[in-house]
């Protein structure tokens, strides 16, 4: 592995594109993109759907009843942003300012309000989504369509623990086998999961998300053990995603011509200290986050950082498992947010207290010397790295055979601003966009095999921990009035950016 960020190409290997769509330096457009470049924007069924008495009850309805306090504002994403009632407004929206596709997940629970295909199918549920997907085509858009973005059906959570038993392996098969079977002909590109590493980790190490669990020195949390729960979790939702890659592999994928892949959250870390210890913590911080998922995808196993490191607690494929893994996606989907410096931990493990987050021994730190790594934000995990989306494509690229990517995730939370007019003046969102924008293309130019980017998002929306108090939105949602849409300064400066022939300057 190379030195991190300095990724040194010979001239001579530049690919040829580079040469197709370079333009002036200074400035950026859809056009400096490979031809074929997909723009779109992101979400998902519990953060933006509401109508949640349409549907099964599924573990944020509960965690969110249960455990208020974990929510910023303490709400619950029953309302969301109302795209239930009013997606087809939305659709022109995207369609208006320009975007090509629209990725959204179907909620498991809306399709089987009991889970399993034996407890029943909620009609109303599936027209909607067929509804939805008729509205997309007919608007000319691309669909990317995710079947689980962290919303398990609570009657699975209450039978056998959810993900926490292998049950779920089968009962998620049958669940996307209704859906290959029943939107597929329309539908071209599936993701199995929404990033599992941040469900797991969240979910069952720091307890923050739902389903809340963790060990008491880890958390607050009534139930759950840090040290052992996040491995199983993902373990079982790496092997229901390779289930689900093979089931339509032999029965969807040639007839229906699609493609499937999985969604993955990945942060980027920086040496905090020009010294080998330094390096060696950002590669091994690197794995329990990237490759942690994507490692056994690709080459059948967890990374051997982590096998040394977590030892016994990390979860075994037999041999079969790591052949039914092994090249189990066409794409891969890609959440990149921020960065962080990253530096070894002098802190010795005792054998106890142990927890995903610690066991990597890495100390993740926002700044340097009192400087932070990018820019701030409200949010204190989003620090403005934009050269990290670039240095992760490349890393990709090199350790994992340089598989298609999209960016399936990219974009900033601020707070909603004391009036309407300050609400929609979100210009540090349009420079965030605009920069990482321009560091992906300089990836695209050195070679990374990026075939889209989505914004998150183009609706403020229910944002997990954060409730309603931070907002992603390039669209203002007014929670308290009516629902009303207003297009915010970014949703302006992406109708300018995606218009034909026009350009932004790059500051």
């Amino acid at each position: 592995m190379g030195t991190y960020g300095n990724e040194i190409f010979p001239l001579l290997l530049l690919p040829l594109a580079y040469l197709l769509f370079s333009r002036t330096e200074g400035y950026l457009s859809r056009e400096s993109f490979p031809p074929n470049f997909i723009f779109g924007t992101s979400s998902s069924a519990y953060q933006y759907e509401g109508a949640a008495n349409g549907r099964g009850p599924h573990i944020w309805d509960t965690f969110t009843a249960t455990q208020p306090e974990k929510i910023l504002d303490h709400t619950t994403g029953a309302i969301g942003a109302g795209f239930y009632y009013h997606y087809k407004e939305d659709i022109d929206l995207l369609k208006e300012i320009g975007f090509d596709s629209f990725r959204f997940s179907i909620s498991w629970t809306r399709i089987l309000p009991r889970g399993k295909i034996s407890g029943g199918v909620n009609k109303e549920g599936v027209q909607f989504y067929n509804n939805l997907i008729d509205e997309l085509l007919s608007k000319g858009l691309t669909l990317f369509v995710t079947l689980f973005h962290w919303d398990c059906p609570q009657v699975l959570e209450d039978e056998y623990g959810g993900f926490l038993s292998p049950n779920i392996v089968n009962d998620y098969r049958d669940y996307v086998n209704f859906c290959f079977k029943e939107f597929g002909d329309r539908v071209k590109n599936w993701i199995t999961f929404n990033e599992p590493n941040i469900f797991a980790s969240y979910g069952y190490d720091l307890g923050l998300h739902a389903p809340g669990r963790c060990s008491k020195y880890a958390g607050n949390c009534m139930a759950g053990n840090s040290a052992i729960e996040p491995y199983v979790v993902l373990h079982h939702i790496l092997l229901a995603h390779a289930t689900a890659v093979k089931l339509y592999r032999e029965k969807y994928q040639v007839p229906q011509n699609g493609k499937i892949g999985i969604n993955i959250e990945s942060q980027w870390y920086v040496p905090k200290f020009d010294t080998p210890n330094s390096y060696k913590a950002a590669s091994t911080a690197l794995d329990f986050m990237l490759g942690w998922t994507l490692n056994p995808i690709i080459h059948g196993d967890y990374p051997r950082t982590m096998r040394s490191l977590v030892k016994s607690r990390l979860p075994k494929f037999t041999e079969d498992e790591s052949k039914l893994l092994k090249g189990s996606l066409d794409f891969i989907g890609l959440s990149y947010y921020t960065a962080f410096y990253a530096e070894e931990s002098t802190t010795k493990s005792s054998g106890t207290n142990l927890s995903y987050t610690s066991d990597s021994h890495v100390v993740l730190t926002a700044e340097k010397d009192g400087v932070p790594i990018g820019q701030l934000t409200p949010i204190k995990w989003l620090n403005v790295y934009p050269k990290g989306l670039k240095d992760l494509v490349l890393y990709i690229k090199r350790k994992y055979n340089d598989p298609p990517i999209y960016i399936t995730e990219n974009g900033v939370g601020i707070y909603s601003g004391a009036t309407l007019e300050d609400a929609l003046n979100d210009s540090s969102r349009i420079s965030y966009h605009r920069d990482h924008l321009s560091y992906l293309l300089k990836a695209i130019k050195a070679g990374a095999n990026v075939k889209g980017y989505y914004a998150w998002s183009l609706l403020d929306n229910f944002e997990w921990e954060s409730g309603y108090a931070i907002r992603f939105g390039m669209t203002y949602v007014d929670f308290k009035n009516k629902l009303q849409r207003h297009m915010k300064n970014s949703a302006f400066w992406f109708k300018k950016f995606l218009k034909k022939d026009a350009t932004v300057f790059i500051e």
